[in-house]
């Protein structure tokens, strides 16, 4: 059963909440279970450099929102910048990636990132597969860390291991 567009854009509206909340609180599991399909599959992509696939609702609490957001990623926000509704309950929404603090100029230390959501016809979602640009996201850290803002534990867990992800990726072939 399709939903309607307002159906959708409230559907897609409650994530958003969600996620200002979790911002907040750091705190990122408390919605899974009331947002989530229970048989709902949720991708993201590293830039090739890995794939991180959680089918159902306790592995997405245990990866995309439990694992990877709990540990430093205080003091970062996600904001959405649009919800576009497609046809077959389908939605993109257009977020930032904004870390701490802003630059002397005044602006965020940012970097865009899309999710694709397809809901069900209780307006749950079922399927989610995030995309970002990694190359930024790398750049964003770099910068977060030359101004002093990026935490040592985001770092160590996930800055340095996916750095050596991307170098290795990039050194194939080379020769």
């Amino acid at each position: 059963m399709s939903l309607s567009e307002s159906a959708l854009q409230a559907a897609a509206q409650k994530l958003i909440n969600a996620h200002q909340q979790a911002s907040i609180d750091n705190e990122w599991t408390f919605f899974v279970d009331e947002l989530y399909a229970k048989e709902c599959v949720y991708t993201c992509e590293y830039a090739g450099t890995m794939r991180v696939v959680a089918d159902g609702i306790d592995q997405i609490k245990a990866t995309h929102y439990g694992r990877d957001m709990q540990k430093g990623w205080e003091g970062w926000t996600f904001p959405y910048e649009g919800v576009y509704v497609g046809a077959d309950n389908q939605v993109i929404t257009h977020w930032l990636n904004r870390g701490p603090g802003k630059k002397d100029d005044g602006s965020y230390y940012q970097t865009p990132g899309l999710s694709f959501l397809t809901f069900n016809a209780e307006g749950k979602i079922e399927r989610q597969f995030d995309m970002f640009d990694l190359a930024h996201q790398m750049l964003l850290c770099d910068e977060l860390e030359d101004a002093g803002l990026l935490s040592a534990e985001l770092k160590q867990n996930w800055v340095l291991p996916m750095k050596q992800k991307l170098q290795q990726q990039l050194a194939r072939n080379t020769s």
